[in-house]
C-alpha cells in the first residue's frame, strides 16, 4: 500500500448525506429539542444513535426510516 492511498480521505469533506449527524442536527431535522432526544433514547423509542468515543451520533438513513415508520403514529395510522 503506498503512502498516498493512506491519506487517500484526508482534506475530503462527506457530502451532509453522507456524514453522521450530531444531535442537534437531528433535533433541527425533526423540530424537536435535544432534551426529547435524550429522552427518547433512554426510554428506547427515537431513532437508532451510537457513540462515537464521548458523542452520540446518528446514521442520516436511519433518522429517515425511523421518522417514515413513526409518521401518523400520533394521529393514528391510516
Amino acid at each position: 500500500m503506498s503512502e498516498a492511498s493512506d491519506h487517500r480521505n484526508e482534506g475530503m469533506h462527506l457530502p451532509v448525506s453522507d456524514r453522521l449527524m450530531t444531535v442537534e442536527e437531528v433535533a433541527d431535522f425533526l423540530g424537536v429539542p435535544v432534551a426529547t432526544l435524550y429522552q427518547w433514547r433512554h426510554k428506547g423509542t427515537g431513532p437508532v444513535a451510537f457513540r462515537v468515543g464521548r458523542f452520540l451520533r446518528y446514521d442520516p438513513a436511519e433518522v429517515r426510516l425511523w421518522l417514515h415508520e413513526h409518521v401518523g403514529l400520533a394521529h393514528g395510522a391510516r
